[in-house]
């Protein structure tokens, strides 16, 4: 087998390159990793969570190899892996967990205890969570694979899906926990903020929960066209006009039973002053425009240190919310990462069985790993497309 291997890698603010990396080994610094395998990567997707590093939006380090989103069979597998064989076909959630600490067996994996020595919760390629390297790339290694590891149970099925199935490792569970947090159910009214594809994501999760009508806002008249040609309506945040009026002319209300933010940190201000940076913009618009006694599901981005925000504040994740409204209205608001294995099994299956088509949902464009940098650009630019990266030419085969 060839030690060769190539990646993904943030070499500082607006820029990434494709280079060479070391072969994953089995190993956790200078201590055998025999509970985890190593995957040859199928696909391996572009996540807006990225762009904020290369945005130089975090405190990430030059040489960081990206990517959490990863889909990959299984080449060499651990002394103390049981139930994940070489050959398998698998999706990795992209929170790292040890399955032991007292949150992993609680299903809270995405804020598990001993896989990152800073703070709870790890992901593979991510600034401040926990120094694992980053998926996308030939070839990666996942610890604790037994417990991470979703297998599919037929890998020709899964080959012919892939475009879906890719999207289990983040965005898809992502949008589902947004929308299951913020209490979508049969006949909700829901307001999902961004039309990126977490927010499309969401979009269609609402309506796979059973909403009765989901509205979407975004400044980009390409996704919000995207986001309508699945059923949805829209509403296009660089015009001006309040926008409870604009949802009353839609629903008859003026407000909405479910709030979904999918647009986090670097947010902008509505209407004339679109192009301004507003980052509690969108947390505000929840408390706004959700019911009283609604929910409001945050799997947007915030962060602890944010070097780039426009004032001192939000540089350090303090931001100016109208918090005694949403306690006025007794609003419950959940954040934080998704715990991706509590939906990725059942959202595999309506995947399998016909029951949703995520890939179409949020525009799957499938692209090389050398094209990754201009994936990136075109992502950063706006583009209403999931770059999904395959590296080895297994999905164009």
């Amino acid at each position: 087998m060839s030690a060769a291997n190539r990646g993904v890698v943030y070499k500082g603010p607006g820029e990434v390159a494709v280079e060479s990396i070391a072969y994953p080994e089995l190993a956790l610094g200078h201590r055998k990793c025999d509970h985890g395998v190593i995957l040859k990567v199928v696909t391996t997707n572009i996540c807006g969570s990225d762009q904020h590093m290369v945005r130089g939006r975090t405190t990430a380090p030059s040489g960081l190899v990206l990517g959490h989103e990863i889909t990959g069979v299984v080449i060499e597998a651990g002394r103390d892996v049981e139930f994940i064989k070489p050959g398998d076909l698998v999706s990795v959630p992209f929170n790292i967990a040890c399955g032991r600490c007292r949150n992993c067996k609680e299903g809270r994996t995405g804020i598990c205890l001993n896989v990152n020595p800073s703070r709870p919760g790890a992901a593979y390629g991510y600034v401040d969570m926990g120094g694992w390297v980053g998926g996308q790339t030939e070839y990666v290694m996942v610890p604790y694979a037994d417990f991470n590891l979703l297998k599919f149970p037929d890998a020709d099925q899964a080959m012919e899906k892939i475009k879906d199935l890719t999207l289990l490792s983040d965005i898809f569970p992502t949008g589902f926990h947004g929308c299951v947090t913020a209490g979508v159910g049969p006949g909700s009214t829901v307001y999902i903020a961004g039309a990126g594809p977490v927010g499309l994501a969401a979009a269609v999760s609402a309506q796979l929960l059973g909403a009765a009508c989901v509205i979407v806002g975004d400044m980009i008249e390409e996704r919000l066209a995207q986001a309508r040609s699945f059923g949805c309506e829209t509403l296009d945040l660089t015009l001006e006009g309040d926008m409870a009026d604009r949802i009353e002319a839609i629903l008859g209300e003026r407000e909405v039973d479910a709030f979904v933010d999918c647009v986090g940190f670097e947010a902008h201000a509505c209407g004339c002053n679109h192009g301004k940076e507003a980052p509690a913009t969108v947390l505000n618009s929840a408390m706004s425009l959700t019911r009283a006694g609604g929910q409001i599901g945050i799997p947007g981005l915030y962060v602890t240190e944010d070097p780039g925000a426009a004032d001192e504040a939000a540089k350090h994740g303090a931001l100016s919310m109208r918090f005694g409204l949403g306690w006025a209205k007794s609003h419950s608001f959940h954040t934080g990462q998704c715990p991706v294995m509590q939906y990725h099994r059942p959202l595999m299956q309506a995947i399998l069985f016909g029951k949703v088509n995520i890939a179409d949902a949020v525009n799957v464009k499938m692209i090389t790993l050398d094209e990754a940098p201009k994936g990136y650009a075109d992502f950063d630019g706006g583009a209403a497309k999931k770059f999904v990266i395959d590296p080895h030419g297994s999905v164009a085969a």
